[in-house]
């Protein structure tokens, strides 16, 4: 399961505060800060200043045993691949049934390996944006033991 922070420029309270900073959203290709910038808040991208923030929306989950991984990705990703798929590719990834080719993978790397697959994948549906993937395994290793 992803749980996602959407702040994208749509989300109504965003559109509030681009707005009250003097912004516009502009349906250009799906919501943009001034047509150009699909997200709200960037560190970079200061040229949309005051409208596009770099504060960051930060939520706190509590984890549990059932947790299996967490993807950090950027919306070079997010754009192109939906969250059932990537947590698909991931799951299978992790239980050592998907790799890239020609590559032998082993138990210590099946993360990173994730990672790359989803990055191909981004690249192979078409993704233009910038794609960052990273993949942490939350699972506990076999035998071990809480203290």
């Amino acid at each position: 399961m992803k749980i996602e922070t959407n702040l994208g420029p749509d989300r109504p309270d965003e559109l509030n505060r681009i707005e009250a900073a003097g912004g516009r959203v502009i349906n250009w290709n799906g919501q943009r800060v001034l047509g150009v910038l699909a997200t709200s808040r960037s560190i970079g991208d200061h040229y949309l200043r005051p409208y596009v923030i770099s504060k960051p929306e930060v939520t706190t989950t509590k984890r549990t045993d059932k947790d299996e991984f967490l993807i950090l990705a950027s919306d070079g990703l997010w754009g192109v691949i939906s969250n059932e798929v990537a947590c698909l590719v991931v799951r299978r990834c992790l239980d050592g049934k998907m790799k890239r080719a020609s590559l032998e993978v082993d138990k210590e790397n099946r993360a990173a390996e994730a990672a790359a697959v989803l990055a191909e994948l981004a690249m192979a549906r078409g993704s233009k944006d910038n794609i960052s993937v990273i993949v942490v395994e939350l699972r506990k290793p076999k035998g071990f033991l809480r203290s």
